[in-house]
């Protein structure tokens, strides 16, 4: 189970998302890649000074918009063993509304550099534990509105509603929390 971080809670805005779990749609992350979004919920990870990389983070996905926070979670590497431990880590979601729309790809370029800004290395040898300064994963998008020329209605109600996306649903038992604090 996740144990809650208390110093996260002072840097946490509750308001909604107007959003419902029960109806999520997923998708592909390549079906939408050049489709404009306006909102987004991530998931940030850190497993090395989370303390200096997740604020770091925080603070440059909001140049990009309006930021909402969940709890932060301290959780074991599910991929750690006896033989080989790892260093637990620190998750937190967030809800980002963008200022201006962004295609999906770019948005996925962004968190990539900003990966890469919090000095994030890729490359492990053999039997390595990996040092993760900061992940940044897309959990749900929500797309900007496409006008139908025939009607002042939108294309399709679905287009405006959050989506999933396949490659990380169903969520990690951390990312739910999140994700439900965010919506509540």
């Amino acid at each position: 189970m996740p144990k809650k971080l208390t110093s996260a809670n002072l840097m946490m805005h509750k308001t909604s998302m107007d959003l419902n779990l029960a109806t999520l749609t997923q998708c592909a992350p390549e079906s939408v890649q050049a489709q404009p979004v306006v909102e987004l919920v991530l998931a940030l990870g850190s497993n090395y000074q989370a303390d200096k990389y997740l604020p770091l983070a925080r603070q440059r996905l909001a140049a990009l918009g309006e930021v909402r926070l969940s709890t932060a979670f301290q959780n074991p590497d599910f991929t750690a063993t006896l033989e080989q431990p790892k260093p637990d880590y620190t998750n937190q979601c967030v809800h980002l509304a963008l200022i201006t729309p962004v295609s999906l790809q770019q948005l996925q370029q962004t968190f990539r550099t900003l990966e890469g800004d919090c000095h994030r290395c890729r490359q492990t040898k053999p039997n390595q534990v990996r040092q993760v300064t900061m992940d940044i994963d897309i959990l749900m998008i929500k797309l900007a509105d496409k006008e139908n020329s025939l009607s002042e209605e939108s294309i399709s109600k679905s287009m405006s509603d959050w989506i999933a996306m396949a490659d990380r649903y169903p969520f990690k038992a951390h990312e739910k929390a999140g994700v439900r604090e965010l919506a509540d």
